[in-house]
Formats: structure tokens, C-alpha cells, sequence
């Protein structure tokens, strides 16, 4: 897989292919346009995909606030504009990227939306619980990551690799994207994503489920939903487990819903098997 990038205004995209047919993706809270790299290569010849850093991730880094869902759907749309997006392109997203995708997919026409384990609104916070705390106790390691230093690429590599998402799931896709996250000196490197933008990003998540429901119900073009069983921390219970899909199911008649076996939050993109069922979906 090769990446072409672009600057855009400060934001950094990045283009995989050469063919007609256009597939616009947004990454998750501490990712970046890397998370695309295993799909992107499975992608038919006649297909083309954009990806994005998104404002205070990777190589967007440097992209003020305010945060927030709403001002990265404003960047999606105009990225789209950019790239020419017409009334055949999809629209993906992963993890926090389905959301911003669901936010943009209510705003514009495409021709079809994939939510890949995310985009439905999160359960209600737990009393007693604030934001901030739901964040840390969901994201776990990687949201202590940024907060951290690393003496080197390989010791962030070590850091990666002890995940429980991505133990006995290493490859060479994982790798590219761990190491396209890093900057700073040597010695004292860190990740490129915003402490600032992720945690702003993700008590917009928890706290404004109403407008993330209210673009659902909007949006009118295909709407697909791809679940992996397993979760962040590969735990036994996926981000979008039955009992919050099936309401939603209901809601969205339209909603074209399917788990993806034998994956976590992480491998749905990563897993060889599991990027080619996401790659399919994409362009089916």
C-alpha cells in the first residue's frame, strides 16, 4: 500500500489508488490516516481512498481547536470537496470517525455510509461517573500513551505491542501506523495526537448523544453498520454490543447491520480477514 499525501489547509490527506470511484475515511480518537493503510490495499483497482488526519492527530497535529465532533465533520466535507466527491462516493468511518462520518453523512449525500464499530450513541454515563472518567476507564492505554515519553520508535513499538488488542496481532500494517504516530527528539519521543483534542473530542461523545441521534435520523443515503465482537482491550464484550444496536435497528429500518467474527476494535481494520471484509463492504 501506498500513501500520497497532501496538505490541505494544515490537514494532512492521504490518497491510496488511482481509480474513478472514491471512498473518504476518518479515523478513531488517538488514531490517525494510517488505520486505513490494510483496508485501502484491499480495495478493487477501480477504487480510490482518502483518508484524513484528523484536526490534533498525526500529521494534523499542529491544527488548533476548538475540538469537537462537528468541527471534524466541517473538515470531512471539505476534504470532499477538495478530492470532487460527487454523488457516488462513500463515506466510512472508525470508532469516534463513524460518529464524525454519521455528523457529515446528515449534512451531504453519498452514496453510501459504512460505520465501522461505531457511530450509535453511547450508553448513558454511569452515576457518578463524569466524562473524563468514562474516557480513561474506556480507551485505557491508549489514552495514558499520550501523556507519556519513549526513549525510542522501537520502545513505542514495545509499548504497542504489549496491547491486549494487539497481542498475538502484530503485522506490518500495525507497525507503519505505530510509527507514523511518533514525533519529538530522540529520547523524549510521543504521539502525535493532542491530549487537548482527544479528551475534548471525547466528552462530546458521551455528553451529546441527542445530536449524534438526531444526524442518524437524517441521514438518507445506504447506511451500514460493521461491529467487531470483541472490544477495545479485546475484552469479550464489543463497543456495540445487541443490547445497544437492536433500539437502533428498530430506528434505522434502513440500517443494514453486520458483525464481523473473530475481531476486536483494533483488528477490524488491521486482520487481514477483517480488512478484506470492511474493504468489501466499502465498495459492494
Amino acid at each position: 500500500m501506498t500513501f500520497t499525501f497532501e496538505d490541505v489547509g494544515g490537514q494532512r490527506i492521504a490518497t491510496s489508488g488511482t481509480g474513478p470511484r472514491l471512498i473518504i475515511a476518518v479515523h478513531g480518537i488517538t488514531a490517525s490516516l494510517m488505520a486505513w493503510g490494510a483496508v485501502a490495499r484491499r480495495l478493487p483497482a477501480e477504487w480510490t481512498l482518502v483518508a484524513m488526519d484528523l484536526r490534533g492527530r498525526g500529521h494534523s497535529d499542529a491544527m488548533p481547536g476548538p475540538y469537537g465532533l462537528p468541527r471534524h465533520a466541517e473538515d470531512v466535507l471539505r476534504v470532499a470537496e477538495h478530492v470532487g466527491a460527487g454523488p457516488d462516493t462513500v463515506l466510512t468511518g472508525h470508532s469516534m470517525g463513524a460518529y464524525v462520518a454519521a455528523l457529515a453523512a446528515a449534512r451531504r449525500e453519498f452514496a453510501r455510509v459504512v460505520l465501522v464499530d461505531g457511530g450509535l450513541p453511547l450508553p448513558p454515563l454511569p452515576q457518578g461517573m463524569d466524562a473524563d472518567e468514562a474516557l480513561r476507564a474506556t480507551l485505557g492505554p491508549a489514552l495514558a500513551r499520550l501523556r507519556r515519553t519513549f526513549a525510542s520508535a522501537d520502545a513505542y513499538v514495545d509499548f504497542f505491542k504489549a496491547h491486549p488488542a494487539f497481542a498475538g496481532h502484530w503485522n506490518a500494517d500495525v507497525e507503519a501506523y505505530v510509527r507514523y504516530d511518533l514525533t519529538g527528539p530522540e529520547g523524549e519521543l510521543r504521539s502525535r495526537a493532542v491530549a487537548e483534542a482527544v479528551m475534548a473530542d471525547g466528552r462530546w461523545l458521551w455528553l451529546e448523544s441527542e445530536r449524534i441521534a438526531a444526524a442518524l435520523t437524517a441521514i438518507t443515503s445506504p447506511l451500514s453498520l460493521l461491529r467487531a465482537p470483541r472490544g477495545l482491550l479485546n475484552q469479550d464484550v464489543g463497543m456495540l454490543p445487541d443490547d445497544l444496536v437492536l433500539p437502533w435497528a428498530t430506528r434505522l429500518p434502513k440500517l443494514r447491520d453486520e458483525m464481523v467474527p473473530d475481531c476486536n476494535h483494533y483488528t477490524i481494520l488491521f486482520d487481514e480477514r477483517c480488512a478484506s471484509v470492511v474493504a468489501e463492504h466499502l465498495t459492494g
